[in-house]
């Protein structure tokens, strides 16, 4: 089937935008037309866990159906599999746990095929639309960062008293200051 190839870069440019904003890691673009008569494009990605997989995978489905991109197939594989594969025939999506990433290297079973980095699918203007490219370093990982969980510092008194809603403050008993009793003199 015959695709515009701008159209089909356009794509890739919106699903890597999307991978990347919902923090997947170890992000890659791969062009494999001239190795593959299948697709065009392969995009791998990493989530830190299944559901950042489910998460990953439920906006790739946005894209693609906002985009009205055809999809051949789309696999889960069993529940706890770690691994995603979305068929949009020109592009090739895989969506990987870090032990599945690691088990299957498909990064390894395309070594001929051109890499394009995340920063030039992004740029509108890298022009990578025409023949091969040289092929870009790999993008290095990113690591999943700890979440801490951070102490408040102690508010003040008047910050505590600004926070409470009004039908507290309805419901609460005023306080007032002792009255001095005036003296005759």
């Amino acid at each position: 089937m015959p695709s515009d190839p701008s159209t089909e870069l356009d794509l890739v440019r919106e699903i890597v935008r999307v991978l990347d904003d919902k923090k997947a890691i170890d992000l890659r673009v791969l062009r494999v037309a001239e190795q593959s008569s299948i697709t065009d494009y392969l995009v791998l990605a990493t989530g830190t866990s299944e559901p950042h997989l489910r998460a990953l995978r439920v906006e790739l489905e946005k894209v693609l159906d906002a985009r009205r991109a055809r999809i051949a197939g789309m696999d889960t594989g069993e529940p706890g599999s770690g691994w995603t594969v979305v068929d949009a025939y020109q592009v090739m999506i895989h969506l990987f746990t870090h032990e599945k990433r690691d088990e299957y290297r498909l990064e390894n079973l395309w070594k001929d095929a051109e890499e394009l980095s995340v920063a030039q699918v992004l740029n509108r203007d890298a022009g990578i639309s025409g023949p091969a490219k040289a092929k870009s370093k790999p993008k290095p990982k990113r690591k999943a960062m700890a979440v801490k969980s951070a102490k408040r510092p102690a508010a003040s008194k008047r910050t505590k008293t600004a926070r409470v809603s009004k039908t507290k403050r309805k419901s609460a008993p005023k306080k007032s200051a002792p009255r001095k009793a005036k003296r005759s003199a």
